[in-house]
């Protein structure tokens, strides 16, 4: 809902910048209808003006005006370093429509942009339409995006490409970037401002608490621990969690050089640009701890108007110290849901771990694995289970079959029961990097329809498919070592 600071201290108001000759790539009927456009029977929409909106070509539709754009303000840590003021350097929200802000990427140059065109290209918006809606299918908090609008606009990255513009939608764009920015420079009006518009939109359940912007601290970060859970769980790498990256709504926003794990390796990076590994798929919870931390230091100056400095530190610095005990509660919870364990046990963390171990040494394919292991007949031998031929330490994986289907007979589960329950939470489909760079090619060159046939076997992540299963399948050795970086 909207972003209500206003001055220019907080916000810049301007237009979208035009893009000549624009066209449909890419249209999300389903976003459409949460945001109650009418759709014709081709799924775009019915009222054509739609286009030059979403193009940032216009500001009005038949039925929807749009009056007041703005980009935002925020500062941040980039890679564990302060980078000091950032800020929208290429987004520009429209509005609020249907209860969400719709926000367009690659809209031209705000006075954030820094060294920045402002533009987004074909490439990097079809990455980022695909994963959004991805990510909502798979049930994990996130960002939507409705629609690409592309042009010949040349723009330049590494190569020459041409500029899309990715309109994306979030009940809110808040990030933890806001509220260290407004702390940096110590500005405790806009700070109290911001917390508060935080409160009365997305966190009313904090109106009523004594200490109330302690209360907002720990909610989101008990919502952030959980979301980093959710991604450790589905085999999920953001890339790119500096703190101006991390939604204060607890929801995956700004997807770049993200990746999905194909083989599984404890210590992926799917980031070129990221040559240290901060952000590497291991790292990712204690990242997200790093990035409350800074949330924390941003929260002091609010705690401070009713509590003396030290009670202000210990307070944050107690929520703080509660994250590990909540992602690694929701750790726990999505992996025994994985391996269809109905009961805890308190052997049950040695037993995942001791699997994600045998998977690292085999590099097996992360995805496909849990999917299989549904598949496991209990009353067979171990001898006849294929995955097992996937591990090249047999005698390994063959130890840990036995003991999981001991696991699974101690709590009577039956094989029927726990394949439905399992294949509920483990998807057959994830948005794998050499499924989205064919889906780019073929874009370049002008044929837009593997996104969509992306798009609807995406948006049944957890279904068989029957007429898709090549999409299912780990990527060919040629295309296992696909890079992208910060400008993807």
């Amino acid at each position: 809902m909207a972003f209500t600071l206003t001055g220019d201290d907080a916000i810049q108001e301007l237009q979208p910048s035009p893009i000549p000759e624009p066209y449909w790539v890419a249209f999300s009927s389903s976003v459409a209808k949460a945001l109650k456009i009418p759709l014709n029977n081709d799924g775009y929409p019915q009222d054509q003006t739609w286009l030059n909106v979403l193009a940032g070509n216009s500001l009005e539709t038949q039925s929807q005006k749009f009056s007041n754009p703005i980009s935002t303000v925020y500062s941040g840590h980039q890679f564990g370093v302060w980078a000091g003021q950032l800020g929208d350097g290429r987004a520009i929200l429209l509005g609020d429509i249907a209860d969400q802000e719709l926000q367009l990427k690659g809209a031209g140059k705000t006075r954030y942009s820094r060294m920045g065109d402002g533009r987004a290209v074909l490439r990097s918006s079809i990455r980022e339409f695909l994963c959004s809606e991805a990510m909502h299918a798979l049930g994990i908090p996130s960002s939507r995006a409705l629609s690409i609008v592309g042009s010949k606009l040349p723009v330049l990255r590494e190569t020459l490409e041409t500029a899309a513009v990715c309109a994306r939608i979030a009940p809110s764009f808040i990030r933890v970037g806001h509220f260290e920015h407004f702390a940096s420079i110590q500005n405790i009006v806009r700070l109290k401002e911001l917390a508060d518009l935080l409160i009365e939109q997305h966190y009313p359940e904090c109106r009523n608490i004594k200490d109330l912007y302690i209360d907002l601290f720990q909610k989101i970060c008990a919502r952030n621990a959980k979301l980093v859970a959710q991604w450790q769980a589905i085999g999920f790498c953001h890339g790119v969690l500096n703190s101006d990256n991390i939604s204060a709504l607890g929801l995956t926003i700004d997807y770049g050089p993200f990746g999905f794990l194909d083989q599984f390796q404890m210590d992926h990076i799917c980031n070129h640009s990221d040559q240290g590994g901060r952000y590497a798929y291991h790292r990712q919870p204690q990242i997200m701890h790093w990035n409350m931390a800074c949330l924390a230091s941003a929260f002091i100056p609010l705690l401070e108007l009713d509590h003396s400095e030290e009670e202000a530190q210990k307070l944050l610095t107690d929520a703080l110290g509660e994250f590990p005990a909540i992602y690694g509660q929701a750790w726990q919870t999505l992996f025994r849901q994985k391996l269809g364990l109905s009961t805890v046990q308190d052997d049950d963390i040695q037993l995942i771990e001791r699997l994600l171990q045998v998977m690292h040494d085999s590099r097996v394919d992360f995805t496909t694995l849990f999917r299989d292991l549904a598949n496991v007949n209990t009353s067979k031998p171990i001898s006849a289970i294929k995955l097992r031929n996937d591990f090249l330490d047999r005698d390994a994986i063959d130890q840990w079959l036995a003991d999981y289907i001991d696991r699974l007979k101690a709590e009577s589960s039956l094989d029927a029961d726990r394949r439905q329950k399992m294949n509920a939470v483990n998807p057959k489909y994830i948005l794998r990097n050499h499924l989205a760079q064919a889906a780019i090619e073929m874009a370049q060159r002008q044929d837009f329809s593997e996104i969509a046939k992306l798009l609807t076997i995406l948006e049944r992540p957890f279904d068989e498919q029957e007429q898709y299963q090549e999409y299912a399948a780990p990527p060919p050795p040629d295309l296992e070592s696909i890079e992208v970086s910060c400008s993807s």
